[in-house]
């Protein structure tokens, strides 16, 4: 039998059914992801496996580092194919790592490749794949066809001009692919330098002369407009906890100043502009009926060498530990007090958190949507098995597990989409598992229904994307 055989973690026979009768057919809504616009609006052909595959992959680089592969061969000068068998002389260690689990999905999804990868047959696998990519079928908008990508939604800058999105909207290509309105870069205050360097493409964005806080403000709305005006129905903050300090109009005027005359602000008064600012973008977000997301936890770029020599994004973050609730609470107390709380889901990086968020969650709903606030997936270090376990587990506890938008890929790369199906498998697992333990009613319809609806009816309903 191969290792990725039909059943694979599915560990009894209800979850078998559940899977393959209600689970695994059904579309996908790829509702968070960092898929870059261009690739899908030029079609993008990769050119071999480590293009698709290695490229950008911080997962795969921190486990080649682990395993004593010099930077050379994870993200340095190495040729593509050299680095490509450094990660296949990787994988047998990265047993009972997720990685060596997607690496096989992966592998098997995209080329029918059911070997197990190693430095044996690393050089024939490198061959069939790229002559598999040079085909149609593995050009993006293939990849997207063949995983039913109804939608997609990129992560993208309030600056950013949308032509690419703009491209694939004329384009005719079947998956929607909508902008998500992130503006992490507005916070930062404290970094003048950059500050005003991000004003001044905002500025441009949205043709608007920025003099003071009001114009500021009219740039960020009417580039949140513009978002709207393409489809875009979310927007997204990577942050390390909520923001609930107080602050007027006023104080956050003075803080901009200072920023605009290159004055740095201190931490209490960048936590104030951020706190003003959070609750500025949760009302716009209302105002459209958009979805709110906060990406919370996470500690980035811990190691000062590599981030000098590398740059963010390239492996060198990890889970945080602040405290979450006290100002989580605040900020959606404050946006709720206004009726300007959006839908709202939060992701937490912390499992030893799950459960707070998930009782959070609870506090806001206010059966004007059914789920309105969600308890995100688990994201980053969190997206495998055991964590995606943990988070549904909480959820199902203190909330409902019913009414979960389900997964996301949160990757950068079109070799991704098999994450849906192994969080589909270990969904039915966990509900399989329940069903034949006696804890969930021996009813396909009931408990395959619900299985259904998490792994797309639930998201298809809740964005109000046009699919």
């Amino acid at each position: 039998m191969p290792f990725i055989h039909e059943d694979f973690l599915l560990s009894s026979p209800s979850a078998r059914k559940l899977y393959h009768e209600y689970a695994q057919d059904q579309p996908i809504l790829d509702y968070h992801c960092h898929l870059p616009p261009r690739d899908v609006a030029q079609n993008r052909q990769f050119a071999n496996l480590f293009e698709i595959w290695l490229e950008g992959d911080h997962y795969k680089w921190r486990a080649m580092r682990a395993n004593g592969v010099n930077e050379e061969l994870v993200t340095g000068a190495a040729s593509p194919k050299d680095k490509f068998l450094a990660w296949a002389k990787t994988v047998p260690d990265t047993l009972r790592n997720p990685l060596y689990h997607w690496t096989h999905l992966e592998l098997k999804r995209y080329f029918g490749i059911d070997e197990l990868l190693d430095s044996s047959n690393a050089e024939s696998v490198w061959a069939r794949a790229n002559e598999q990519l040079a085909t149609d079928g593995l050009r993006a908008w293939g990849i997207l066809d063949r995983f039913q990508v109804k939608a997609v939604c990129t992560t993208d800058d309030p600056t950013d001009d949308l032509a690419d999105h703009q491209a694939i909207a004329a384009s005719g290509l079947a998956t929607k692919v909508y902008p998500t309105f992130r503006p992490d870069k507005a916070m930062n205050v404290h970094q003048p330098t950059q500050f005003n360097e991000w004003l001044g493409r905002l500025s441009q964005a949205a043709n608007i002369d920025i003099t003071g806080l009001p114009s500021f403000l009219d740039a960020l709305k009417q580039r949140h407009d513009f978002f709207h005006s393409m489809g875009g129905r979310l927007s997204d903050h990577g942050i390390n906890a909520a923001f609930a300090e107080p602050c007027s109009q006023a104080e956050a005027a003075e803080i901009f100043h200072h920023a605009r005359a290159c004055v740095a602000a201190s931490a209490e008064d960048q936590a104030k502009w951020a706190s003003f600012l959070m609750l500025f973008f949760g009302r716009l977000d209302a105002e459209k009926g958009w979805t709110k997301q906060l990406h919370l936890m996470a500690r980035r770029s811990n190691n000062t060498r590599l981030l000098e020599k590398l740059g963010p994004d390239t492996g060198f973050d990890s889970i945080g530990d602040w405290p979450q609730m006290d100002a989580l609470g605040k900020y959606l107390d404050t946006l709720d007090q206004e009726n300007a709380l959006p839908r709202t889901i939060l992701y937490n990086l912390n499992p030893s958190w799950n459960y707070a968020f998930a009782t959070m969650i609870g506090n806001f709903q206010d059966g004007s949507v059914a789920g309105k606030i969600q308890f995100g997936s688990g994201w980053w270090f969190l997206d495998q098995k055991e964590a995606m376990e943990w988070q549904m587990n909480a959820l199902s506890n203190c909330g409902l597990l019913s009414r979960f938008v389900g997964m996301l890929t949160d990757s950068r790369s079109f070799m991704s989409y098999p994450r849906h199906e192994y969080f589909r498998r270990t969904l039915c697992n966990l509900l399989g598992d329940d069903m034949e333990k006696g804890l969930l009613p021996d009813s396909f319809e009931l408990v395959g229904g619900m299985a259904r609806n998490i792994c797309f009816a639930n998201a298809r309903d809740f964005f109000g994307l046009a699919l």
